[in-house]
């Protein structure tokens, strides 16, 4: 992949992505706003962990959780994925406002997790897939 140098091509490479990244999910998230992941029989990717374990994953839930917030349910958003709502939204957001706000200012940003920060995250997801498996 082709690592920008200058300034001024980060920030170019930043705004490029950023317009990308907002067009596929404008369009996404209108294909997901005439599309009620509740009702089934929907043209919606299954979860690959789910189809192969007939377990819940970790991120299960997390469409029907999307297109909620979007109807500005928050109590069924929650009930969908209470952990991806309350930790993941959260995060991914942090962690893109991080990178645009260097990538404007002509900074490379690189998101690292520590071995620390890796094993919190994984421990949370294999809590929750647990509680979520086991408490229905």
């Amino acid at each position: 992949m082709n690592v920008p140098s200058s300034p001024t091509a980060v920030r170019n490479a930043t705004l490029r992505r950023a317009a990308v990244a907002v067009g596929v999910g404008v369009l996404g998230a209108v294909y997901l706003w005439h599309t009620d992941p509740h009702e089934p029989g929907q043209l919606l990717l299954p979860c690959p962990f789910r189809w192969a374990t007939g377990l819940l994953c970790p991120a299960c839930g997390g469409t029907r959780m999307a297109y909620d917030l979007m109807h500005g349910d928050l109590v069924t958003a929650f009930h969908d994925n209470a952990v991806l709502l309350v930790l993941g939204v959260p995060a991914a957001a942090y962690m893109t406002g991080r990178w645009l706000y260097a990538g404007l200012r002509g900074r490379r940003f690189r998101a690292r997790l520590g071995a620390r920060g890796n094993a919190v995250v994984l421990g949370i997801a294999a809590v929750w897939m647990l509680v979520r498996n086991l408490t229905g």
